[in-house]
């Protein structure tokens, strides 16, 4: 399995008391929906490494105490401190309606509401707080802002993705 079949769950955060434990921080929206985890991947080296997890515990917010199998003292458990974590994609709760993974949508027809296909989704570029879609209409790159009220609806079935851009930004792409 490579990092192409997985999403970053978060990373290795510090060691938990003296017997091997581990504080996960998980970088998702809903820790709660990885309590009942059984494994992980760790990325040691640019390869992904999977631990079996013997108990995990929610802690405040992001993080989790986790028991990892064959991690049984601080010596073992500090060398695997700064480490990223990783899950396969499968293991993403299904999103519906407008809401969406990054992943998910490449390759997705850009349909604006007013003047139809712009081109297909090629990117996204997650830039704090701002991200944006690259879209190849083509051979040309058009940056479109990724902000819900410009969101008008997904149809996964048929890959399309309709949004009603702000008026003139495609004549900026498309004006010769």
């Amino acid at each position: 399995m490579t990092k192409d079949d997985c999403f970053q769950l978060g990373n290795i955060s510090r060691t938990h008391g003296n017997l091997g434990e581990l504080s996960f921080w998980l970088d998702v929206d809903d820790p709660l929906a990885y309590q009942q985890l059984d494994s992980v991947l760790v990325d040691i080296d640019d390869a992904l490494v999977p631990f079996f997890i013997q108990k995990i515990s929610m802690g405040n917010k992001q993080l989790a105490y986790v028991k990892l199998e064959d991690i049984d003292s601080i010596e073992k458990a500090q060398q695997l401190v700064g480490y990223d974590l990783y899950l396969p994609l499968t293991r993403l709760p299904r999103l519906e309606g407008n809401k969406f993974y990054y992943h998910e949508i490449i390759g997705f027809q850009l349909i604006d509401i007013n003047t139809g296909l712009v081109g297909s989704i090629a990117d996204v570029y997650d830039l704090s707080n701002n991200p944006l879609l690259s879209i190849d209409r083509e051979g040309t790159e058009i940056l479109v802002p990724l902000a819900d009220p410009f969101i008008d609806r997904i149809a996964r079935e048929e890959q399309k993705f309709y949004m009603n851009l702000p008026p003139g930004l495609l004549d900026i792409y498309l004006k010769k």
